[in-house]
C-alpha cells in the first residue's frame, strides 16, 4: 500500500469513528484509533500514516509522535472535510 491510498484510508476512518467538535471539524481520540480493530487492521504503522497526513495538512494533533497508552487522550482533528 502507498503512503497516500493509506492516507486516504485514514481520513475515511477519523469520520467513522469520530464527531463534529466545538468548532464543527471531525475529531477523533488518538487512542480510540488506535485501539479500533478496523484501523489495526487496515494500517500496518498507524503513527507512521498520521505523521505522513499531519504533513499534508490534513489532519492536525499536538505533538510531533503520538504513543498508545501516553497520547490516548489527544484529539486528532480532520482540517477539511
Amino acid at each position: 500500500m502507498n503512503v497516500e491510498h493509506e492516507v486516504t484510508l485514514l481520513v475515511d476512518e477519523i469520520r467513522r469513528l469520530g464527531s463534529k467538535n466545538a468548532d464543527g471539524k471531525i475529531s477523533v481520540k488518538f487512542g480510540v484509533l488506535f485501539n479500533d480493530d478496523q484501523c489495526a487492521n487496515l494500517f500496518e504503522a498507524l503513527v507512521g500514516t498520521l505523521k505522513a497526513a499531519k504533513r499534508k495538512k490534513l489532519i492536525a494533533f499536538e505533538g510531533e509522535l503520538l504513543l498508545q497508552g501516553v497520547h490516548d487522550n489527544v484529539d486528532v482533528i480532520l482540517l477539511q472535510d
